[in-house]
């Protein structure tokens, strides 16, 4: 056989272009990364994609074969989008459609995973190492459904076309625990396994002491150091309240960029932690003694793209907020029950909300006052703009900010009101409840119109399913609550 005939085995032969997959700057930066990868020495590549849960798949490559994925893709089965959060599969994927409806998903097949090159970067703590985010497509060339990166970037096409960009600034809050026992024995091995055994960092509910900062510092200079390497705008490094609670911002980020930086991140403190005998968890509420629940707080305003000012600032003295803002805001408000079931995804993320423990319970807005679902900061300032406080740090970043898009826009374009600012949040008791379990959110999500709408009946009845599958695993399970409750008193 001559050369010229051998195809690569790397996913299908021509797809990108054949496709049309990448638009004049990803061709660029795809070229510019392959001369990168022939004068640098990197020995591997992980090619990842985001899943369903906002975490990241995918697999490494030696630098060879990944030249060739900047051609031809890379294969992954699409059953992993038949994975509940514990790797359960929940859809019948070896019959025609796999249980997605999509005949082009039938019997655990594969997709395509396309690079994005503009998200490649280089791993500080992975020797040799350069890691990419991709974009998830069926064989027929067509985008994957299911695929969250392309739910937010077809909202956002939506906005560009409309003159706007969506600013989001990242305020996430983290716990880190040094791991006593891992856990690494086949008995452990259950599904999910059996967490590691831990201990806090320092002695907690000390906010923001300088005491405790000193006593975490070593471990958050290593996080700043590798965060800032990968090009990650890193504001702040705190500690929080709780035992070995911690937080970090970013700069304002446009929202893609945002949200490929949120998982970046958290895949990054993830591995390193574990690299140095640490563990980092997103769990909203560890079931561990006198933890403190952790948020995501999520910042974010509309910029005029033609010339670039904040579209939620004003110059009327008596306003707070652009008749936009306000709009956009009233949006939030309407649809916030159905936006919790992406905000708060797990069925853990609402003991964060039952317990109050200074998290919104009303879907409000204030001026200035954390107990508001909807906090407007920096009134009367260039930069103001609304802090969405009732999200929990597992949330998926896209479907995140999609759900909150896809809100807010639909108040601009109804001219909704928001109603005044209200300066007593928790006094609201006649103001729409948030859900209080991840049940009500997704009941609420069944029954909005808009999301529906805006990010396509096949993934909200797919998303549905998931969280249904989870919520019955759920009350299938015997909890430490109901053995002390009832197995001596009945």
């Amino acid at each position: 056989m001559s050369k010229q005939n051998i195809v690569s085995s790397i996913g299908l032969d021509g797809f990108i272009a054949k496709n049309k997959l990448w638009n004049k700057e990803q061709k660029q930066a795809a070229k510019a990364l392959i001369e990168r990868l022939k004068n640098e020495d990197i020995t591997y590549v992980r090619v990842t994609y985001c899943d369903q849960h906002g975490l990241t798949r995918g697999k490494m490559l030696p630098v060879k074969q990944f030249v060739s994925v900047l051609k031809n893709g890379l294969a992954s089965t699409h059953a992993i989008f038949a994975m509940d959060s514990a790797n359960n599969i929940f859809l019948p994927v070896f019959s025609e459609d796999g249980g997605f409806g999509n005949d082009e998903m039938g019997g655990a097949g594969d997709m395509i995973m396309v690079p994005d090159p503009a998200t490649f970067r280089l791993l500080p703590w992975a020797e040799k190492t350069g890691w990419v985010l991709s974009d998830l497509y069926l064989k027929s060339g067509a985008v994957m459904p299911f695929s969250p990166r392309a739910i937010l970037a077809t909202q956002l096409k939506k906005l560009h076309a409309k003159g706007f960009e969506l600013l989001i600034g990242l305020e996430v809050e983290f716990h880190v625990f040094k791991i006593d026992d891992p856990q690494l024995t086949m008995e452990a091995s259950t599904q999910p396994a059996e967490p590691p055994s831990v201990s806090p960092l320092a002695h907690a509910y000390q906010y923001q002491c300088e005491q405790n900062l000193d006593e975490v510092t070593p471990l958050m200079e290593l996080f700043h150091q590798n965060l800032q390497a990968l090009g990650l705008p890193i504001r702040t490094l705190e500690d929080e309240w709780g035992p070995g609670q911690c937080e970090i911002t970013m700069e304002p980020l446009p929202a893609m960029q945002a949200a490929d930086a949120m998982v970046l991140m958290r895949s990054t403190l993830k591995q390193l932690a574990r690299r140095h005998g640490y563990l980092v968890s997103f769990m909203c509420k560890p079931g561990l003694p006198n933890v403190y629940s952790s948020g995501w707080h999520l910042h974010q305003s509309l910029v005029d793209l033609k010339t670039g000012d904040n579209a939620f600032a004003t110059t009327d003295q008596k306003q707070y907020l652009s008749e936009v803002g306000q709009h956009y805001v009233a949006g939030l408000i309407e649809h916030a029950r159905a936006c919790t079931a992406f905000s708060n995804p797990t069925i853990n993320g609402y003991k964060r909300m039952n317990a109050n423990a200074l998290a919104p319970n009303r879907a409000v807005w204030s001026i200035d006052n954390k107990a508001a679902c909807l906090r407007l900061a920096n009134a009367g300032d260039r930069s103001v703009h609304i802090e969405n406080r009732s999200g929990e740090p597992a949330a998926n970043p896209y479907l995140f900010f999609t759900s909150q898009l896809a809100a807010g826009m639909e108040g601009i374009e109804s001219k909704r009101d928001p109603g005044p600012p209200l300066s007593d949040p928790y006094a609201q008791t006649d103001k729409t409840a948030l859900p209080a379990s991840l049940m009500e959110g997704i009941t609420a999500l069944d029954k909005s119109e808009l999301l529906r709408k805006e990010m396509g009946e096949p993934f909200v009845n797919y998303y549905l399913m998931l969280k249904r599958h989870e919520i019955h695993r759920f009350l299938s399970t015997v909890t430490d609550w109901e053995h002390k409750e009832y197995f001596e008193r009945y």
